[in-house]
């Protein structure tokens, strides 16, 4: 994979215009100019869609159907300065008569493997939680079934109970 690279560029007040190396553009603002999401939120947005690509990727290598499938990510930013994240949860929504096995061992191996991203936050000291729901449309006379279960805890606090 080697050396990434991006240019930040500076458009007036808090806001930047971040240009990756393949070429795509990326606002940021503060809550004050809100032109764009914070910096922070984007840290979620590139756990998020790093997790959801393994995912759905090895999902389809296991040859599930997925009818739906999103990705949630809530983190907690520590109060004092510097505000990293201290505990981030990642809920995988899956819709389909999928293979729950296959489902929880998507995202482990995402979590534990794959995800470069999630490896970046987890080697500093957010706990992470890898979590699913599988939502199995309604069968013949029988309710939709739904199941959520956590999978994976990664992170130095991983053995810290959640509150």
């Amino acid at each position: 994979m080697g050396e990434k690279h991006l240019s930040l560029r500076h458009t007036g007040g808090s806001r930047f215009v971040a240009r990756s190396g393949s070429g795509h553009d990326i606002v940021m603002d503060n809550a004050a100019g809100n032109t764009g999401p914070r910096p922070t939120e984007l840290v979620l947005a590139a756990l998020a869609g790093c997790t959801a690509m393994d995912v759905i990727e090895i999902l389809a290598k296991k040859r599930q159907v997925v009818d739906g499938y999103s990705v949630e990510a809530t983190g907690t930013q520590r109060e004092q300065a510097p505000n990293v994240y201290t505990e981030i949860t990642v809920l995988h929504v899956v819709e389909g008569n999928v293979d729950t096995e296959a489902v929880r061992r998507s995202i482990e191996l995402s979590a534990t493997k794959y995800c470069t991203v999630s490896a970046q936050l987890a080697s500093g000291v957010a706990r992470i939680s890898h979590r699913y729901t599988i939502k199995r449309p309604a069968a013949a006379g029988a309710p939709p079934v739904e199941e959520s279960v956590e999978v994976v805890v990664e992170g130095p606090l991983k053995d810290v109970l959640a509150d």
